[in-house]
This record gives C-alpha cells, structure tokens and sequence, in this order.
C-alpha cells in the first residue's frame, strides 16, 4: 500500500504540468473578468506551492530521475506518456512558476482588453514549457515543445504594437522551421531505437557522420530558440512588438527552452558531434556575447536594447556547456553549472527589465530614448528598482548576475585566456550600453511634461520579489548549487561519453 509521500510524487508532475490547462479551460467560463484575475492569481500560487512541494521532495544527494511516471501512449510506436525530472528540470520548474505568477499578478493593470483569453495564453503557455522540462518520452516533448508555439504567436499577434503582425509571423517561421528538423530528428531516432525514451535514444551507438547530421537538425531547433548567433534576429522584433507579460515571458522561459534542449539532446544524444563542433559553438557564443552587445551600444529603441542584451547575455549559456569539450575534466563542472545558473539568473535580471519597462511604457506610451529623460525626478520608486535591475544585468558582485557569468568566464583560465578574456568584454560593453540607458533615460533634463504616476504599493511588493530573487542568488547562490550539481555531472558523463573510440 503506498504512503501519502508516495502518492504525492507518484501524481506531482502530472498535477505541474496539468492543472494550468484545466485553469484555461475554466476562466473562459468565468464572465466578470476582475474574478477571472483572481481564479489566474489562485492557479499561479498553486502552480508556485506544487513546484515548492516537488522540491522539497526532491533528493539532491541521489540525483537521477524521480516522481517517474510512464504510462503507454502510442503503442505501435513505443511511445510512452514518460514524465520525470533531474534537478535541472525542478530548478526551471521553480522559475516556470514564479515567473507565470508574477505575470499573473501584474496582468490586469497591463491589459485593458480581452483579459481573459490574455492570461489563457500565460497559462497554456505555462502547461507547454513545464511539460518540455518534465517529458522523458521525446515525442512527447516535441509535442510539448510544439505546443509552446501557437500561445506566444497569439500573445504577440494580437496583444503586441503596431508590427505584431510582421513580429509574430517572423517568430512562427523561424520557431516552425526548427521544429520541423526536430520532428525529423526525433522519428529517425525513435525508430532506430524502437523507443522514444531519452535513456534509450543516449545508449544508441551511433557512428560520426549520423551524429553530425542529428546534432545540425539540433543545433537549428535550439539555436533559434537560444536564440543564437546568427539566427537570432526575430527576437529583437518579437521583444519590442510583444505585450509586457509576452517580453517576460520570452526572456524569462521560453529562451531557457533552447537552452534546455542542447542539454537533452545535443549534449548526451550526440556527444562525439557535439566535441567535433564544440569550438564553432564557442565562437558562436562569443560573437553573441561580443558583437550582438555593440549591436544595444547603438539602439535608440529601449526595449529593443533590452533585447540585444538578453541576446548577448544568453551567450554565456551555449560558452559554458559546449567549453566543457575543451577544458580539463575537473573544471567541466564550473563551466556546466554556470551555464546552468546563468539560465536562470538571466531570467531575473532580463525578465525583470522587460516588467519594469511595460511600467514606463503604460504611462509614457514610448519607446524611444531619446524621448525619454529625467524620469527620475517623477517616478523615483519606479527609477530605483530599475536601477537594480540594471545593475543585475550588468553583473554586478552580489546580484545574480554576476554568478553564471564569473563560473564560466574562470572555467576556462587555465586553458584559454583569449576565450575568458573575449567573454570578459560582457563588463564592458553590457556596462555601457546599461548604464548609458539608464542615463538618458533616468537622468538629467527631463523630457516629460505633466505628472507621471509612481508605482504602487502593488506593483511594487511585485517588482521587489524580482529584487529579492536577484539579490538572494547573488548572495547566496548555494542552494541553486547544490540542486543543478549532481545532475549537471551526470549531463557531462553522457556527454564525454565518446560513442566512437576518440574524441572527434
């Protein structure tokens, strides 16, 4: 007979990644849309106290996977309803959730029209991303994977600015086209392998030239989603054409998705491929981190230069997985986990940014720069949370910013200082452009006639939640540690784990 605790994991992840779609069902029925809020703040709290649950559960010290559940699904095809998760996946589960919520919670002053089916999209969306970092099975991750695509497409088409259209189709063909080498990907190996299941699709035993061509139709999918250079130019469009909670969202999940898929895929499924392109990955990623962050020296638009620094910061997580292939075994780790970090710590600090701009945006109604100034003077609680944020963005000591980024820039001091001295260019160029924003913006004459509302006390305890996440793992960053560790060496294992004698 199982115990309550067995039960409780036996049926976690299901309750995740389910009870946000049962929650979109539900609102569209709810007519006053005041109390269709209330129902999306319940379920995000929800969602926030099941993701809590399923980490206090979690065993660090084991690792591996656990709350297993697998059920079949498509029998002729060996297809299995296969869920569980690795700390990697409970971190990003933790983020979903707190991320969702804040959205949820700072929607209803954000959205003036057609609320309902707004914050369905959240929530579905949330459903889709939650069932990426839990599915087992990689058919049906793709079909998670997948299904993430209609919701943002409708956010940005129908919420977005004046280019949503343009902004919203570019993002559907970019994200279509690497989700159709992906379904190739996935078919071709589920059917060598006679399963769809990730442990059996990593025990393949697959000669250089399959690898290279599976880890090509991998690196398109995910790159784009990363995004990468230089298949990263829809997401500058689809930040500044997308509603507030929508550039959240972006910056906050839906890029870690990528990320996520080089470490299930790529990395263990490909690992000789993945050596064999391992220094083109790490020129990739200095190019995002170096060159796409002079691209935000020169923007004039300030929510598109939000989006070049999400581009170029988004490079330290390609540089640290793919460095562990050219850095001695005992420092792989550090460049692994802060890659990892980096994630997350990238969702803050960005994601944040993106909130407090839909703020100014509401009242100020512009995006330009140079229309901008001496906001300060009229919204200075506003100002000082931004400030943070910049600073986290930044990377300076004690926000989380500075923590994936030092980790990955040490990792590779030893072995090549042209790499961490390339990637060390980030404190400069991402200082310039950060501070030269908040300049302009926050600073000297101002530009704005008439009074400008401050935040809240609403608003405010939301933004200060970001503060509070971005100081406690600058701070204190251990526990973030110790739960991405034991599977971030278990990713390494499998992905050093040559498939065909030497390294490529």
């Amino acid at each position: 007979m199982l115990s309550s605790c067995d039960g409780v994991k036996m049926y976690i992840l299901s309750s995740i990644v389910w009870h946000s779609f049962i929650a979109t069902l539900i609102i569209n029925f709810i007519k006053n849309e005041k109390h269709a809020w209330y129902f999306s703040i319940a379920s995000s709290f929800l969602s926030v106290f099941l993701a809590c649950v399923a980490y206090s559960m979690y065993d660090e010290t084991a690792g591996g996977l656990q709350f297993v559940e697998s059920v079949d699904w498509i029998s002729f095809l060996n297809a299995k309803y296969f869920l569980a998760v690795d700390g990697i996946s409970i971190a990003l589960i933790l983020l979903t959730s707190l991320t969702t919520m804040i959205i949820c919670l700072i929607s209803r002053s954000l959205i003036k029209t057609n609320y309902k089916q707004y914050i369905s999209v959240f929530l579905m969306m949330q459903t889709m991303i939650n069932g990426v970092f839990c599915a087992q099975d990689t058919l049906l991750f793709f079909l998670f994977w997948e299904g993430s695509l209609i919701p943002m497409y409708l956010c940005i088409g129908i919420w977005g600015s004046q280019q949503r259209s343009l902004a919203a189709r570019k993002f559907f063909i970019y994200t279509f086209l690497g989700s159709t080498l992906l379904l190739i990907s996935v078919l071709f190996l589920g059917l060598k392998a006679g399963s769809f299941s990730f442990s059996e699709l990593i025990a393949l035993n697959l000669d250089l030239k399959t690898q290279c061509f599976l880890f090509i139709a991998f690196l398109l999918a995910f790159a784009i989603k990363v995004p990468m250079f230089p298949v990263h130019t829809w997401l500058p469009d689809a930040h500044t054409e997308a509603p507030t909670g929508g550039s959240v969202l972006l910056a906050a999940l839906l890029l870690k998705v990528g990320g996520y898929g080089f470490v299930r895929f790529s990395l263990p499924i490909t690992p000789d491929a993945s050596a064999f392109f391992a220094m083109p990955m790490i020129i990739l990623s200095l190019i995002a981190i170096v060159y796409v962050g002079l691209i935000a020296l020169v923007q004039q638009d300030m929510k598109r230069l939000i989006a070049y620094s999400s581009v170029a910061h988004m490079g330290f997580v390609t540089l640290g997985m793919f460095g562990i292939y050219l850095i001695p075994g005992q420092l792989s780790p550090l460049a692994f986990n802060g890659a990892m970090i980096q994630m997350i710590s990238h969702a803050f600090a960005s994601g944040a940014m993106f909130l407090a701009f839909g703020m100014i945006y509401e009242r100020l109604h512009t995006r330009q720069i140079s229309e901008l100034g001496g906001i300060a003077s009229k919204v200075p609680y506003l100002s000082a949370f931004f400030l943070i944020f910049c600073m986290a963005n930044i990377g300076v000591p004690g926000t989380s910013g500075f923590v994936g980024e030092l980790l990955v820039i040490a990792s590779f001091l030893k072995t090549n200082l042209w790499i961490s001295f390339a990637a060390g260019l980030t404190l400069i160029i991402s200082a310039s452009y950060t501070l030269w924003m908040y300049r302009n913006v926050f600073m000297g004459p101002v530009a704005i006639e008439g009074d400008v509302k401050d935040v809240n006390i609403f608003e405010s305890t939301v933004l200060a939640v970001l503060v509070a996440c971005i100081f406690l793992f600058g701070v204190y960053p251990k526990p973030m540690g110790d739960l991405l560790d034991r599977s971030g060496q278990q990713v390494i294992s499998q992905a050093l784990k040559f498939k065909v004698g030497e390294k490529a």
